[in-house]
């Protein structure tokens, strides 16, 4: 009986005392073409309206995109109705340790690309879990939550 109650107060106290942190990825929506960077085409422009939708419930402490139209674009919605500026970020240089600390105790939505949103979570996740998105995925939603030093993670395939 003493061990099932300091079990339930060291999971109490972690629960109740524990920063928890929780990061959505998604790669931009559907681009115009392949031009070095192009806006968002009108199928895009509508899965920009229906993240802005799945994100509705969402408090977002903030909101990153890289510095291109169609990641700019794809957040646009959501920080428009949750009245934010979207942090510009660059995805060739992101010191993840310090971006962990910064962001501790937050929700953020990190918008990228199809071959840096993978990688991002994946040294999130200290761990090599997931592989370039492939070209016509644009509806992959990873969630990362950490809690002190538990990280748990999904990805949900969503269209």
């Amino acid at each position: 009986m003493k061990k099932f109650l300091a079990l339930f107060t060291l999971l109490f106290l972690n629960i109740s005392f524990g920063q928890s942190t929780t990061y959505y990825f998604i790669r931009h929506a559907e681009k115009v073409d392949n031009s070095q960077n192009p806006d968002l085409f009108e199928k895009g422009l509508k899965r920009a309206e229906k993240w802005n939708t799945i994100f509705s419930e969402i408090s977002f402490d903030e909101i990153y995109s890289t510095d291109y139209k169609r990641t700019l674009q794809t957040a646009s919605p959501t920080a428009t109705t949750k009245k934010m500026k979207v942090k510009l970020y660059d995805p060739k240089n992101i010191p993840i340790e310090v971006f962990k600390k910064e962001t501790i105790g937050k929700k953020i939505l990190i918008v990228g690309h199809s071959n840096t949103i993978p990688n991002f979570v994946n040294q999130m996740i200290n761990q090599n879990s997931f592989t370039d998105i492939q070209d016509k995925t644009f509806g992959n939603l990873y969630i990362v939550t950490m809690v002190d030093e538990a990280i748990t993670f999904q990805l949900l395939k969503l269209d």
